[in-house]
């Protein structure tokens, strides 16, 4: 029984593996998780983008180096059986096999850290950007920051939206808010992420964003996003009770639409900043 087992868990191993390899990476689809889905969200900016081929080679790579584990351990356990080396060989080394098992290894890593470091240089390096914004992180909400160019810095808070509100507006659950960070596309655009009261984490999965907001600290991250729609994502830093009802809900528009969007905005928020709607828990029974 223990060596179907052990097979059953092998076969197994191995399906998952291949059927990773043929889940395209935007099986998650593009802003928002759905059910049952595997894979990546779809990328929806630059650094994305470098993620998600990073991800692909990595998966390659690994399932490659599996099935080939595998097709080792069966001709060993096939080749070399009881029951057919009734006196087992005495060889203690191989001088060829030693050189290849460090060598190849090697070479793997080597091959992974190259893209690897394009990576994080490319995610650390701001371009020059066109506009900045600032995220705040609170418990247990957002306070988000603009510039207007003529009528100077607003802001305005952003909470999740109730699942009645939700509902009726056809909004995903846990992850709409009452107001969304409204961004163009095509543009580089610098976010400046800290925090008010504890330690929160500015995440938005499809543009490749994940940066700590930390109290007293300003953290940075760009992005270049390349389709319009709508984005959410959620603060990933155990945060306190309310840590589970903290989502970011981004619009992505066009310039045209967002130059008309600051405008009215900044005349809506910047006569009194971050009092658009009173601090709530995302309802005090929701975070009971």
């Amino acid at each position: 029984m223990a060596l179907v087992s052990r097979w059953a868990t092998t076969v197994v191993a191995a399906f998952y593996a291949l059927m990773a390899l043929a889940v395209p990476a935007n099986a998650q689809g593009q802003g928002e998780p759905v059910p049952w889905g595997l894979g990546l969200q779809e990328a929806a900016s630059v650094i994305k983008t470098q993620m998600q081929d990073f991800h692909n080679m990595l998966l390659v790579i690994i399932t490659a180096i599996t099935l080939f584990v595998l097709a080792l351990l069966i001709y060993v356990m096939v080749r070399f059986r009881a029951s057919k080396n009734p006196t087992p060989s005495k060889t203690t080394h191989n001088t060829l096999i030693e050189i290849v098992w460090t060598v190849v290894p090697v070479l793997i890593l080597v091959i992974i850290a190259v893209p690897s470091f394009k990576l994080l240089y490319a995610e650390d390096q701001i371009p020059d950007s066109e506009m900045t914004i600032k995220a705040t992180g609170k418990q247990w909400f957002w306070t988000y920051e603009y510039e207007h160019p003529e009528e100077g810095l607003f802001q305005f808070d952003s909470f999740m939206l109730t699942d009645e509100e939700a509902a009726e507006e056809g909004l995903p659950r846990l992850l709409a808010t009452d107001t969304a960070v409204v961004l163009p596309v095509d543009t580089n655009i610098r976010i400046l992420v800290t925090a008010g009261d504890v330690l929160h984490s500015f995440a938005m999965p499809a543009f490749g964003i994940k940066t700590d907001a930390v109290p007293g600290r300003i953290n940075e991250t760009w992005v270049n996003i390349k389709e319009e729609g709508t984005y959410y994502g959620q603060c990933s830093e155990i945060c306190g009770q309310g840590h589970a009802y903290m989502p970011i809900m981004i619009k992505a528009v066009s310039q045209e639409e967002y130059e008309d969007w600051l405008d009215q905005a900044a005349e809506e928020y910047a006569a009194a900043p971050g009092q658009n709607r009173p601090i709530q828990l995302a309802d005090a029974a929701r975070a009971e």
